[in-house]
């Protein structure tokens, strides 16, 4: 070692050459795409160095300390703190690193909601935006998008800024950058937790197309398919339904899954053709048929067990043999 005029002390043969060599030596090698610990020791107006044990301390720019806006460096860091970040560039010129915090808690904020969908989990979040395909929001601080066909809602798109609505995942694509979510298979999944099929319900006809019919039932849409309408052939379910007209259906099928709710009212007909000829008539006698309808599902039922227990028995029979 050397004192403040240059010369060696005596006794201390460790020069600042000497010190120099051995960090050269023992010089840790970071790579983009390492996670270090790090300590804050100091904050500036845009960003922050942080030691993380090389030569030239290394720098988080503002807009990598967080997956969510950042104004002011203090909101997410403190002098002295030590915390994981991201090794996000090699260093610059002057040797110096650039860090993220943001990077980490993408990689996390991906994972979780793989976790989430895998569970098949329900979420809340609320609509930051709207645009001409849909509604966006954030999930663990991850942009988030709802198709306009998944949103279950008589408010305008526009009306929805800022509401919190309850969502289910459809696609979850960390490469592509995708996150898609439908609010209507959340508030399908909801209800069909108190429908049954073979359950009579009234609904409210809310849209009318070529192949069937939209019946609101409880704040939730069901399709009544055109072949489910009546046993004679329809031309169209303008025919047979206004928009706003009040009906009774069956419900014939429900996919949790895949958000749907398949209706009838030709399982509901005591003499075919009546929905053409006498809807009042299907309705009044809805739950009548409703209950015939259960009984034959319940006996054909019974019919497949028995032929499945048969089956069983012969090839127990044949493999004794």
């Amino acid at each position: 070692m050397v004192n403040q005029d240059g010369k060696e002390i005596a006794g201390i043969g460790f020069t600042h050459d000497d010190f120099a060599a051995l960090l050269d030596k023992y010089d840790y090698h970071f790579s983009p795409g390492d996670i270090v610990p790090g300590t804050v020791f100091s904050l500036e107006p845009r960003g922050a160095l942080i030691d993380i044990g090389a030569k030239t301390a290394a720098y988080i720019p503002i807009q990598e300390m967080s997956i969510n806006r950042v104004d002011d460096p203090e909101e997410v860091l403190r002098s002295n703190e030590t915390r994981e970040f991201f090794i996000l560039t090699d260093e610059n010129e002057d040797g110096q690193l650039t860090l993220s915090i943001r990077r980490i808690e993408y990689m996390r904020a991906w994972e979780r909601v793989r976790q989430l969908q895998q569970e098949d989990a329900t979420v809340r979040s609320g609509v930051f935006a709207t645009n001409r395909g849909g509604a966006l929001v954030r999930i663990e601080g991850l942009r988030g998008f709802i198709p306009g066909s998944h949103i279950s809602t008589r408010k305008p798109k526009e009306d929805l800024v800022g509401e919190d609505l309850p969502l289910k995942f459809l696609e979850v694509d960390e490469e592509r950058n995708r996150l898609v979510l439908s609010h209507r298979r959340a508030l399908v999944e909801r209800k069909m937790n108190g429908l049954e099929v073979g359950e009579v319900v009234i609904g409210t006809v809310r849209g009318l197309k070529p192949y069937g019919a939209f019946i609101d039932i409880g704040g939730v849409s069901g399709l009544l398919h055109i072949s489910e309408i009546s046993h004679d052939h329809i031309d169209t379910p303008h025919s047979v339904f206004n928009v706003n007209d009040e009906i009774k259906v069956m419900i014939i099928d429900l996919d949790a899954e895949r958000g749907r709710i398949s209706l009838s009212t030709k399982q509901l007909e005591p003499e075919p053709g009546d929905m053409v000829r006498n809807p009042d008539l299907v309705f009044e006698k809805a739950e009548e048929m409703a209950a015939k309808y259960r009984e034959q599902m319940m006996q054909q039922a019974a019919e497949s067990t028995e032929t499945t227990d048969s089956l069983n028995g012969e090839e127990a029979v044949l493999a004794v043999e």
